[in-house]
Formats: structure tokens, C-alpha cells, sequence
């Protein structure tokens, strides 16, 4: 089970029992992403996908130098339990 970023379509997904789990974005302009919506079917619930989603979301924003406006609410609380990535937030835009 390998996540994949898919850039045409602003996803990172894995296809799973029940379906696809997937975090998309936006951007909004060249140096930032706007991390919308995480979904996870409810067959593959409770093993840790979203948060695989969001780390990998906040890795190759890193890589590629880029600041993060964190909108979708499980992004947020993921957050809250990785203060380390909250340096990547862009200021101003509520995240803790």
C-alpha cells in the first residue's frame, strides 16, 4: 500500500478496501498549498492513513520550499500532535 502524489489532480491518495483515501489541495499561488479535505473510507478507517496523508503532504511541501495553509480540520488537529510541521503554516491563517 504505497501513497502517491498525483499533482494534476492536487491529491495524495492510496487505493484501499472501500475505496480511495486521499488529502487534496490547492494553489493558491506558486509558494503555497492550501490542504482542503482528507477523506478516509470507512473500511480502511482507524489505521492511520490520514495522518500518513498529512505527513506526506507536509514532506513535499517542504521539499519544495513551499508554506502550508492547513483548512482542512483533520490536517489541523494532525498538527496539534506534530508541532514540528507547524513552521510550514502560513502565518495568519488560524492553525495553532
Amino acid at each position: 500500500m504505497a501513497l502517491q502524489h498525483d499533482p494534476q489532480r492536487h491529491r495524495f491518495f492510496v487505493d484501499v478496501p472501500g475505496g480511495t483515501a486521499e488529502l487534496t489541495y490547492r494553489r493558491p499561488d506558486p509558494k503555497t498549498v492550501e490542504l482542503l479535505h482528507t477523506e478516509v473510507p470507512e473500511a480502511a478507517a482507524g489505521q492511520g492513513l490520514g495522518g500518513k496523508l498529512a505527513e506526506s503532504a507536509f514532506v513535499w511541501a517542504r521539499g519544495e520550499g513551499l508554506r502550508v495553509i492547513p483548512t482542512c480540520p483533520f490536517v489541523r488537529k494532525w498538527l496539534e500532535r506534530h508541532p514540528g510541521e507547524s513552521d510550514l503554516v502560513l502565518a495568519g491563517t488560524g492553525a495553532k
